[in-house]
This record gives C-alpha cells, sequence and structure tokens, in this order.
C-alpha cells in the first residue's frame, strides 16, 4: 500500500507547551504508535495561543493538564475557540482532555484564589479548588471503564462535579476521582471523554487508547472501519498491571472487596 493509499487521521493537540504535566504528551505518542501499527498515518499537530487552527482539521483533539498558571494563560485563547469546539464535539468530534484541560472543558473553574476562569461548557460540570490548606488529590487511581479497570495517576488541587445527567466516564474503586466524595472519575458527552489520569493515561491503558482511534477512524471514514487489528499489547498491559499494583501496594484499593 502507497502512503497515498493509507488511511490517516488528524491529531491535535491543544497547547501543548503550556498543558503538559506529568506526561501527558505520551498520550500523543501512543495514538501515532498504535496507528502506525495498523498502517494508519497519524498526523500529530501542536496548537498553541493565537494559532490559526480549526477543528474541521482534526479527527482527535487532545489537552492535558496544568497548573493554575497556565490554566490562566489559555483561558483567553481557549474561549475564543469554544464555539468551534462545542461543535466538533456535537458533530462526534473524539477529544481526551486531561486534568486542567478537563476542568477547563466543563463550565468554570475556581482556582484557590478564588478567581473563576471560564470554560467552553463541553462537559456539564464545574470544578472548584478548595483553597491551598486542604490537600491535594494525589495517588494512583483504579476505577472501572466498561466492566474493565482503567488506571493512572491523579495530583489536582481542583475538585469536579458533574451536574445531574452528565455522564461520568468512570467509577473509582481506588484513588480519589472527580472529587473524593461521589465515586466518580471524569465525564464524557459523545466522544468526548475527560480525565484525571496523568501517567499519561493512554500508554497503560490501550482499550481506550483504541477507543478514541476506532471512533475517529468510523466518523471520517464510515462504520466498516470500527473495528481495528488487534496488537500486541505486551508491554502496555504489564504497565497497566504494575499501576494496579501501585495502588493495592499502597493500601489505597478497595477492588478485592468490590469483586468479593
Amino acid at each position: 500500500m502507497s502512503s497515498a493509499d493509507r488511511p490517516s487521521l488528524n491529531v491535535a493537540v491543544l497547547y501543548p507547551d503550556l498543558l503538559n504535566l506529568y506526561g501527558d504528551r505520551g498520550n500523543a505518542r501512543t495514538l501515532e504508535q498504535r496507528c502506525a501499527a495498523r498502517s494508519i498515518e497519524a498526523n500529530v499537530i501542536g496548537v498553541g495561543i493565537g494559532d490559526d487552527w480549526s477543528s474541521e482539521e482534526a479527527d482527535i483533539v487532545l489537552v492535558g493538564g496544568g497548573q493554575d498558571r497556565e490554566q490562566r494563560r489559555v483561558q483567553a485563547d481557549l474561549q475564543q475557540r469554544g464555539e468551534d469546539l462545542r461543535k466538533y464535539v456535537d458533530n462526534d468530534g473524539v477529544v481526551l482532555a486531561v486534568c486542567g484541560g478537563f476542568q477547563l472543558f466543563g463550565h468554570h473553574y475556581r482556582g484557590w484564589d478564588g478567581e473563576i476562569m471560564e470554560g467552553i461548557g463541553v462537559f456539564d460540570a464545574v470544578a472548584t479548588h478548595p483553597g491551598p490548606r486542604i490537600a491535594r488529590c494525589v495517588g494512583n487511581v483504579i476505577a472501572l471503564w466498561e466492566g474493565e479497570t482503567v488506571v493512572g495517576f491523579e495530583n489536582h488541587g481542583g475538585r469536579t462535579y458533574l451536574n445531574e445527567g452528565q455522564q461520568a466516564l468512570a467509577d473509582v474503586v481506588s484513588g480519589f476521582g472527580n472529587n473524593g466524595g461521589d465515586g466518580l472519575e471524569g465525564a464524557k458527552v459523545k466522544n468526548a471523554y475527560g480525565t484525571y489520569l496523568h501517567g499519561a493515561v493512554l500508554p497503560k491503558n490501550p482499550r481506550l487508547a483504541d477507543r478514541l482511534i476506532s471512533l475517529a477512524m468510523v466518523r471520517r471514514y464510515g462504520p466498516e472501519e470500527a473495528n481495528l487489528a488487534p496488537l500486541d499489547d505486551s508491554a502496555a498491559l504489564r504497565a497497566h498491571a504494575e499501576a494496579l499494583h501501585a495502588a493495592l501496594s499502597a493500601g489505597e484499593s478497595s477492588l478485592g472487596r468490590r469483586f468479593a
């Protein structure tokens, strides 16, 4: 097959120089590798503040995490892109928004100093920081997504609360998740996924990575592209197992009780 005949996907990474905490840039690299193994060309582009870009150019949009300072820096630019991104999601566009990006894809985030950062309302959720004297949500996370475990590392001061009717991405088994109280992790709207999981999340969760690729392939090429060729995931599954072990060893998990 010539390069001209190969299917291709465009992966846009929003603010890669500012929202890239805890290995989040590894999500794009994972998508590149898993696409390449299936002879799918993945074109990864970074979208910075002020760049001339439209979501019409994207098949998958990634946005990572950042501290309050970085979120403030990107907020105004993200607001200008809000209508475009909401239309993209409404039209089944694929999104993975992590931590700070997840918060800004909700309605708003109130920072530790009380300042409100307006979000773009993809997720029907609000986030708030309870203040610098309150402990952050830090540690390894185990959650159940569609009957299987997803794992990652969280480190966030903000707490996200989903409004009634907003679907969570997963149910927390170990760790804090969205707010440490309601047992929910992340959010999902159509093909847009929000999560607090770093690490990066996709290398340790190949099924989630393939879900994003599959959704993007179906959107661009049609339903006959829904089933991806299986890959050798032994390395990814070892990383997944090690993350599970880390959470269990730290005494953070009730996994055994959940499945007893």
